[in-house]
Order: C-alpha cells, then structure tokens, then sequence
C-alpha cells in the first residue's frame, strides 16, 4: 500500500457509492454516448448516399458510393478519432482534465450539425464537405476517450472503480441503440409521408428527393445529447489526483473534494512535498524507467486495442453487407431507398438491442467480481469461437432456414466483444498508469485501437467482396468474400488472446499501489508492488 498516500485519495479509496459517482457516469457517459451515436450512424446511410448522389440511369441495381468515396465516408471520423485521441489525451496531461474536456464535447456538438449541413455544386462538394466535417468530429470524440476514462477512475473508489468506468463506456451501446431507433423513426415516418415503389419498378421514382433529408437529419441528431450535458460538465471540479499529484495543490484539491464529499479533508501540503522531491515520480513517457515500469503494460493495452477494434468495427460498420450476404435484408433492387434506411436500421437495432447492449452491462456487473483479465480473455476466446462457428460452415447458414441461426451466432459475437475487451480495453489503461501520464497513455493505447478500426473500416470493405467479379458491388474489384473475411476476424481474434497475457489485472487496488505513486523511495513497499503488479496471472503461493 501507498505509504504516503494523501488523505483525500484515501478518502476517495474508502468512500461509499454516491450520487456524485452516478453524475459523474451520467455525464462522461453522455459524451460515449455521442460518441457511439456519430461513429455508427454513417453506416445506417451509406447506401442511401450511393443512391442519392451515384445513380446511373439504366443501371440493373440503385447507386452505390464509389470504393474511394465508401471508405473516406466509413473511415475518415477515424482518422479524426485517433489524432484527437493522442493530442487531447497529451493535453488533458499538460492542462488538466477538466480544462480540455469542454472542448471536446463543444467540438462534437458543431460538427454534428455542420454534417448534416454539407452541401456543396457538386457530388464531390458534397462528399468532401462530409467527410471534412467527420474529420473534425472524429477529432473531437476522439478527445473523449482519455479524459472520460481517466476523470471516472480518478473519481471512483477502488472497490467499484471498474463497474464506474466501464458503465461510461456502455453509454456507448446506448448511443448504437439510439441510432438505429432514429433511423427507424426518421425513415418510417418519411416512407409514410413520401411512398416510393421499389427500384425495379420506377428507378428514379424509388428514391425520392425528400430522402436526402433523412441522412442529414440522422446525423445532426447526435448533437442534441452532447448539447444536453454541456452544462454539467463544465460544473465538475478538476479530478483530486490531478490536482494533487500533477498540479501539486494539495489544498485546492481538498477544497474541491471536501465540497463534493461533503467532508472535512486537509490540505497535507507537506506529503505534496515528499512527492514533488521523490525521483520516482518524475520520470517522463520516453524514459528507461517509464520502459522498465510499464513498457510491456502499454504494449499490451495498445495491441489488444488494436485487435479487438479490427475485428469489432469491421463486423459494426458493415453489418449491413453481411446481412445483405445472408439474404437477411431483400436485394437493393426490390426497395424504395427509404425502405431500405429502415431494414437496415432494423436489423442493426436488433443486434444492439440483443447482443450489444446486454455485453455492455454484463461487463459493469462482474468487471470487480472477475476482474479486467479474466473478462478480457473470456471475451477473445468467445469472439473467435464465434467467427470460426460463423465462417467454416458459412453455406449452411446463407441457407434461408437458418438465417436466424445466423443472427444468434453474430449477436453472441457482439455480446462477448462487449462482455469482453471492447470493455476492458477502455478501462484497464485508465488505471495502470501514473497521473501525470495517464490521459496520455490511455490516448495512445485508444489511437493504436482506432489504428485497427481504420484497417477494419478500409480492409473489410474490399476483402468481404465476393470472389465472383459479377458479384461484386459496382466500382470494387473482386475480394475474398464473407467467409473467408469472417475466418480473418477469428485469426485477429485468437492473436487478441495471446496479447492480453501482457495487460496487468488491477482489480481492487488504488491507483497509486498500482502506479507505485507516493510510495518513498526506494522502499520495501515499492518493491513488493511492483513485483505483485507485474504478474499478469495469480499465482497460488503454498
């Protein structure tokens, strides 16, 4: 244990769930919310833009987004993600979490709207404005990554502090819920109002020029939780252990939680000052020490990232395309372009509603029960159980009676990834790290994840192509299809399993034991920290 921990972080430690703990939630969680809602949408309308803006007269099928344009639209919120992700990270580090994080969210809110604003001459103005929107959306949310997860695992006591973090991360399973039923609600209520025969029979009068409101309404949707929070979040007083350990104001930082606990907390300036003046404090990110400490944790919370988000967005983005394989969504030609948006946002809404959401709060459950690890690697093994039980025998599930046996098997997919290291992945480098690399840290260990939902975003799209030229979507060329992309995602999946040997499990213990923060120097208790925390799996001592 921490020998010279500070009053106020034991306090924090020690304190009973509050109603401050379920603001906290409530407010960093409504920015995963966002979050999820802005990132998955596009998939609902990418179709209905190749429809809109690609159309070819004469044309057998509706138009289809280009293959350059369907990946800048599917990915380019990712570029964004991953470059907001290292730089917000790095200052919510340098400034403090609290002074970035009102940034991030006004950022959201303006490049909501302004995507359902992109106009332009042209159908490249069009998809240029979008995608330079999504760009700085993506910039945005990505901020949201390190400094929900590290204000929340500041915030919380060590007792919760797992179900606390994860439960901000399974707003987003809510946010991929809300889509979807906006999609529904948009759609059904534009095809009440504008009906429109199927492309077979009127090409041109199957995609109505009411439609293009329904992408644009869609899309500006995801400003109005973020806009709802604003307030809130701007009212959060700076996390104590920034405060404390980073800015070294021991007495502001026991003002500020003697407000919000409602208890009498001293400033101890004098153990600020034993911290200031311990070396082991001070080494920074690129350093032999910070390698030495926590090297192999960063590698392994950033490339089981990596894996899990390969696999994950790829099934996420373009579900859609797999329905569409399996024969589950009609061919585009027998539907008007609205009904197509509602099948679509249908079949979506079922997966959250079956698989996704469930796994979320699944993980906030048991997440202090079973721990980070062994979650996590549960999650991998039955990620890559399913994709191989999906892949091998694929013929038999395209088959029309057994396509909902197809639908349970993908819905268990998205059910382990959510009870498993999409959770996990977000809450374990919030706590492995020091205080002042924290938000840093988990700011990489995210971007290496959207590092692989780029892959996954780009990759997928071309690889899930069938092997049969006359198949494929216009514009593409041939690729390994379905199954055989399928078998990829379970190979991603297994290899998830293998990094996660190298992420340490932080169940019930303070940051600061976790970190070795406020230990002196040198000291047996150091010591014996930092061999407990480098083992990865318990070891029974006899």
């Amino acid at each position: 244990m921490a020998r010279n921990q500070l009053g106020v972080l034991d306090t924090l430690d020690a304190a009973k769930t509050q109603w401050y703990h379920f603001t906290a939630i409530v407010i960093a969680g409504m920015g995963f919310f966002t979050d999820a809602y802005d990132l998955f949408s596009i998939s609902l309308v990418t179709k209905l833009l190749g429809r809109i803006y690609y159309h070819v007269d004469g044309a057998e099928k509706p138009g289809t987004l280009p293959p350059n344009v369907a990946a800048a639209v599917n990915g380019v919120a990712f570029c964004g993600t991953l470059a907001g992700q290292l730089f917000f990270g790095w200052l919510g580090d340098k400034l403090g979490r609290k002074h970035v994080y009102g940034i991030t969210l006004m950022l959201m809110v303006v490049c909501s709207i302004a995507s359902g604003f992109s106009f332009g001459h042209s159908v490249k103005g069009v998809m240029a404005s979008l995608c330079f929107f999504r760009f700085w959306l993506g910039f945005g949310i990505g901020g949201d990554y390190p400094l929900s997860a590290t204000i929340m695992s500041e915030y919380a006591n060590k007792k919760t502090r797992g179900a606390f973090i994860a439960a901000v991360f399974a707003m987003q399973g809510f946010g991929i819920l809300a889509g979807g039923i906006v999609a529904l609600l948009v759609s059904s209520a534009f095809d009440h109002a504008f009906k429109a025969p199927p492309y077979s029979v009127d090409p041109i009068a199957s995609t109505p020029s009411q439609a293009d409101y329904i992408w644009r309404i869609i899309l500006m949707f995801g400003a109005v939780p973020a806009i709802l929070t604003y307030y809130w979040r701007m009212k959060m007083p700076e996390t104590a252990r920034y405060t404390a350990l980073v800015a070294q104001n021991a007495r502001q930082a026991a003002e500020d939680m003697s407000k919000l606990l409602q208890v009498n907390l001293l400033p101890e300036e004098d153990k600020v000052e034993m911290y200031r003046g311990n070396a082991s404090n001070s080494f920074g990110l690129v350093s032999k020490e910070f390698a030495r400490r926590h090297g192999l944790h960063l590698i392994g919370t950033a490339t089981t990232w990596f894996l899990l988000d390969i696999a994950y967005y790829s099934s996420n983005l373009f579900q859609k395309d797999i329905f569409s394989a399996i024969g589950w969504i009609p061919s585009a030609e027998t539907m008007s372009a609205i009904q197509e948006v509602y099948l679509i946002a249908r079949a979506q809404t079922l997966i959250a509603l079956c698989g996704t959401v469930p796994g979320y709060w699944f993980t906030v459950l048991f997440i202090d029960c079973l721990g980070r690890f062994t979650i996590q690697l549960m999650g991998f093994f039955f990620m890559t159980v399913f994709m191989f039980a999906l892949a091998i025998p694929y013929d038999y599930w395209t088959q029309k009676s057994h396509r909902i046996g197809f639908l349970v098997m993908y819905s268990l997919t998205f059910f382990f990834a959510n009870f498993g290291p999409n959770a996990t992945t977000f809450v374990v480098p919030a706590e492995i790290f020091p205080a002042r690399l924290r938000s840093t840290c988990h700011g990489i260990s995210a971007a290496a994840g959207k590092a692989g939902a780029i892959v996954g975003a780009f990759g997928f799209l071309y690889a899930a192509q069938s092997k049969d030229p006359a198949k494929t979507d216009a514009g593409y060329p041939p690729g390994i299809g379905v199954k055989n992309s399928l078998i990829v995602l379970g190979v991603i999946n297994f290899f998830g399993i293998l990094f996660t040997l190298l992420v340490p499990e932080s169940k019930g213990k303070s940051l600061e034991e976790l970190t070795g923060e406020n230990d002196e120097e040198g000291s047996e208790a150091e010591q014996a920290a930092e061999a407990s925390y480098s083992q990865t799996v318990p070891i029974i001592q006899v």
